[in-house]
């Protein structure tokens, strides 16, 4: 059988299991070492455990339960309650005021945490009733918030990044550099979209009554900034210290980790309930992630046995003679297809080893390609009818919002991240010019 209709069985094989609703990490484990089995014996079953075996090797691995375990304790201890409040309270009287407040609460959420769950699960849970009360249009600001969270494996510490990292073998703070250029504009186009949406539209976002305006005071306001600036002053030591060169990466996780520990005991709000959530939540966060990894990296090594690698190269760059751009926008919308039912984690752990070398047999750079890979999985998680946020947003969200409001919600956001998508591949520095910068200080 040759590599191709391997390829093609293995895929289908994933496929149909994952259909059937089991574990993620275990359908891809599942048909890696079924299919080594299958091809090369008895032998062949000990590629999980070197796969095993090669996780160890990966220190920036230890970064994650530190920086989900950063987010979690932001996020069990209130602390992003008052960011929340702080938005409100200064943004509140614009027309779309508090949805641009809960824009700006999901980019924080995005640099404290580093996945877009997080996000998705503070603005659902602290945003979201208060918006439906104030009489904001359900539609839009469902939309805001699975837009807004989109951010959290873009801008950095993104966890993905760092995943992304070891797989290239590229350097993870430029990946986060180059983060940061479109993560800012996407969430620019986003805050101008609920702008001008609320003032040609004012009843999608009314701003505060004049007389709750009125009642805050200029203390109450300068009491809600000095607790809003506390998670944004943790994040700005964690990542001054590893640009700087004085911490490594994994030392600036623990940092972070640190600081925000302290930040929910200055604030009086470090329970021992809220430390027991943080450390439940952490490690199945880790676990998951970690699971996934390992099942991937079976199912890649089989993959890259079989030559499929070499295969596919020559049908795209022999038999079909397609020229690289056109390879490139192929890849893309594979990443949304495959978005509708993977995860970014086993997503990129299972088509890595076949498209970072091709990316960069084509002359793409591999930081540029990272990036734009990571917007257009976020494009595949909010895209209807199997996106992975759509149904998550679904669980949390109350029940006057329906599903079909919530297809219809991420619409504009879909388009706009599509938008910036395109100006990146016509302005690769848009991406690039942070990194370059770094790299030649």
């Amino acid at each position: 059988m040759s590599p191709e209709l391997i390829t093609l069985f293995m895929f289908a094989t994933m496929m149909v299991l994952l259909l059937t609703g089991q574990f993620v990490f275990g359908v891809i484990g599942f048909v890696g070492a079924a299919a080594a089995l299958a091809l090369w014996g008895a032998g062949s079953m000990e590629m999980p455990f070197n796969a095993a075996i090669q996780v160890m090797n990966w220190f920036p691995l230890i970064t994650v339960p530190f920086f989900v375990f950063m987010g979690f304790m932001f996020s069990e201890s209130g602390v992003a309650n008052n960011l929340y409040r702080m938005f409100h309270i200064w943004f509140g009287s614009v027309r779309g005021g508090l949805a641009l407040g809960t824009l700006g609460l999901m980019v924080v959420i995005s640099c404290m945490n580093g996945l877009s769950v997080a996000g998705m699960a503070i603005g659902a849970t602290v945003a979201l009733p208060e918006l439906l009360r104030r009489g904001y249009d359900k539609t839009m600001v469902t939309g805001v918030i699975q837009g807004g969270s989109s951010l959290g494996i873009l801008i950095p510490p993104s966890v993905v990044l760092v995943l992304y990292a070891m797989i290239a073998r590229q350097p993870v703070l430029q990946l986060w550099l180059a983060g940061v250029g479109p993560g800012l504009l996407m969430a620019t186009f986003f805050g101008i979209y609920i702008y001008v949406r609320c003032r040609l539209q004012p009843h999608m976002g009314p701003a505060m009554p004049a007389e709750e305006r009125a009642a805050i005071t200029p203390r109450e306001k300068l009491v809600a900034l000095r607790a809003g600036i506390l998670p944004l002053l943790v994040f700005g030591i964690m990542m001054g210290l590893f640009i700087g060169g004085y911490t490594s990466l994994v030392e600036s996780s623990v940092v972070g980790a640190l600081l925000a520990t302290l930040a929910a005991a200055v604030s009086g709000r470090l329970t021992f309930k809220v430390l027991a959530d943080t450390s439940r939540g952490t490690l199945g966060i880790s676990c998951m992630f970690l699971w996934i990894i390992l099942a991937a990296l079976c199912f890649g090594a089989v993959y890259d046995g079989l030559g499929a690698v070499k295969a596919i190269e020559g049908l795209l760059l022999g038999s079909l003679d397609l020229d690289p751009w056109t390879i490139l926008v192929l890849m893309l919308l594979s990443f949304v297809i495959m978005g509708m039912f993977l995860d970014d984690t086993a997503m990129l752990v299972i088509v890595a080893p076949l498209y970072i070398p091709l990316v960069l047999k084509l002359g793409f750079n591999p930081i540029w390609f990272g990036i734009l890979y990571t917007i257009t999985c976020q494009i595949a998680y909010i895209t209807p009818p199997f996106g992975y946020n759509l149904f998550l947003m679904r669980a949390m969200a109350p029940p006057e919002i329906t599903l079909g409001d919530i297809y219809r919600s991420v619409v504009p956001f879909a388009l706009m991240m599509v938008l910036t998508i395109l100006i990146l591949m016509a302005f690769p520095q848009v991406a690039l010019w942070l990194p370059n910068l770094y790299m030649g200080r």
